[in-house]
Parts: C-alpha cells; sequence; structure tokens
C-alpha cells in the first residue's frame, strides 16, 4: 500500500437520542430509530406503552428528567403545547437539542423556542406530515417538517431523516408549524368534502364501494389545479361568474332535497367569492 494512502475512515456511531411521547406516533418513530441501531431512551406519561419497545432495546426511564438527562438530542411527540411544557418542567435542559415534533400553532412554536432557550437549550420546531404506517416507509410519501437554525437542522439532518423524509422550511421557529397547520386545513377540508359526498347518496341505493372509487379518482384528477392557488402568474380563470353562481346553487339544492347540512357549501362558497 502506497505511502499517502489514507486509512479507512470509521464509521459514525449511531446518534443516541431521547423520545418523549410514545402514542402511535411515538411508536412509530421510535421503532425506525432503533431498527436503524440508534441508542433510544423512551419515556410515556402510561408507562404500558413502552415495554414492546424495551424488547426492541430502547430504555425505559421512569420520568421526564431521567430520560432528557441520557441524551444531547431530545425529541417530543406528545399530546399538545400544554403537554411538552409539563413534562419538560422538571427536566434540565443545559446544553441540550430540543427538537419538538408536537403538532402547534405558529406562535405556540416560537414561544417554546424562546422558552427552551431560557431554560439552556437549543430548539427546533417539527410538524409530522404522515400517518403513523407512512413512518419508516419511504415509499410511503410522508415527511417531516423543522424550522429554526439551519446550522441545528444540519447538524441532526442524519437521525432526523430516519423516520421519514426531512423538509427544512426556513429560520422562523413558526414555519414548520404553519405549513404543518395550512396542510393540514387543506386534508381536513377534502375528508369534510368526500363525507359530505357520501352523505348526499345515502339511501339512494349506491353502491357504496363504486362510489368511493369515484370520489377518489375525481380527487385525484383534480388535486394538481390547487396549484394554481399558489402560483400569481396562473392563468385567470374564465368560468363566468353567473356560470359559477348557478353551479354553486345546484349544489345547495341538492343538498336539501337530499337532507344533508349545506355548512359546508356555504362556508366553501364564501372561501371563494370573499363573502
Amino acid at each position: 500500500m502506497s505511502d499517502n494512502a489514507s486509512a479507512p475512515t470509521a464509521p459514525a456511531s449511531p446518534t443516541p437520542l431521547t423520545l418523549l411521547g410514545l402514542g402511535a406516533m411515538g411508536a412509530a418513530l421510535a421503532r425506525t430509530w432503533l431498527a436503524a441501531g440508534h441508542p433510544l431512551t423512551v419515556w410515556n406519561r402510561s408507562p404500558g406503552r413502552s415495554a414492546e419497545l424495551a424488547l426492541r432495546g430502547a430504555r425505559v426511564a421512569d420520568s421526564a428528567a431521567e430520560a432528557v438527562a441520557a441524551s444531547p438530542l431530545v425529541v417530543t411527540c406528545l399530546l399538545d403545547d400544554a403537554s411538552v411544557r409539563e413534562a419538560l418542567a422538571d427536566a434540565d435542559l443545559t446544553g441540550k437539542d430540543l427538537v419538538d415534533l408536537t403538532t402547534s400553532t405558529p406562535a405556540e412554536s416560537r414561544a417554546r423556542a424562546a422558552w427552551a432557550a431560557g431554560r439552556g437549550a437549543r430548539f427546533l420546531d417539527g410538524g409530522i406530515m404522515a400517518v403513523p404506517p407512512m413512518i419508516g416507509a419511504p415509499e410511503a410519501g410522508g415527511y417531516i417538517l423543522y424550522s429554526g437554525p439551519r446550522a441545528l437542522f444540519d447538524q441532526h439532518r442524519e437521525v432526523l431523516g430516519v423516520p421519514a423524509e426531512t423538509r427544512y422550511v426556513g429560520e422562523d421557529f413558526g414555519l414548520a408549524a404553519l405549513y404543518d397547520v395550512a396542510l393540514l386545513s387543506a386534508m381536513t377540508a377534502m375528508f369534510a368534502g368526500a363525507r359530505h359526498a357520501f352523505a348526499l347518496v345515502e339511501g339512494a341505493g349506491i353502491d357504496r364501494k363504486e362510489f368511493g372509487g369515484l370520489v377518489t379518482g375525481w380527487l385525484t384528477a383534480m388535486a394538481p389545479a390547487t396549484a394554481a392557488y399558489g402560483d400569481p402568474a396562473a392563468p385567470e380563470d374564465t368560468t363566468s361568474p353567473a356560470v359559477v353562481e348557478a353551479g354553486d346553487a345546484a349544489l345547495l339544492r341538492t343538498a336539501r332535497e337530499q337532507g344533508v347540512d349545506t355548512a359546508l357549501l356555504e362556508a366553501a362558497a364564501g372561501s371563494v367569492t370573499g363573502l
């Protein structure tokens, strides 16, 4: 071997981390980190949920404070912002990197970042755009949004990318929450529309499974058109206001004929017309 040949670089040791919260999503996150060989300490308010993870190699802490002390990187995946504050109330966060994957508002995320800094921790906020079965399944299309200091995100990008694809959205701590809630709002409206559609055909002798396929196909076909709302240069809609008004009126009349509440349609029409 040449004198100039460099020795093989030893593989980096898997990053140890702590996870607080073992609901369906937290447990899914935990399994992926354990499967990837990361030393993982877990804590959950209900201890029974940690048994399976202990069999997979997780260290189970008796308290949130003990779990936080075990690792330099701490991830929270709890019910809400108040749950995070309560869980970490007695923990020493000095020198810790805190990543909060709990669904929150932008203002709550910014307040949590300031709170963490006051406790001596660095902070990243995250928004999970996935359901538990999508975690650890790259082909499923799930991802996790992150906002906060870019350098901190880059430092932990590899370990954070184990459960799902990562998407960094900016330095403002509230951006991940804003993206998260905005996307969830679009999803919520879509599901509400689907429920409304099924309510309309209820009792009409229509095969629900067949109709469900039509709903899926129609929404899938129309989904690409939603991108136009984000393009200021999109071509102007040439559909005449009279045609839109007549169509909306038909939707409302049909709902009334079928005995279905019209509140969803009225709200949707108001959001489009600015009413």
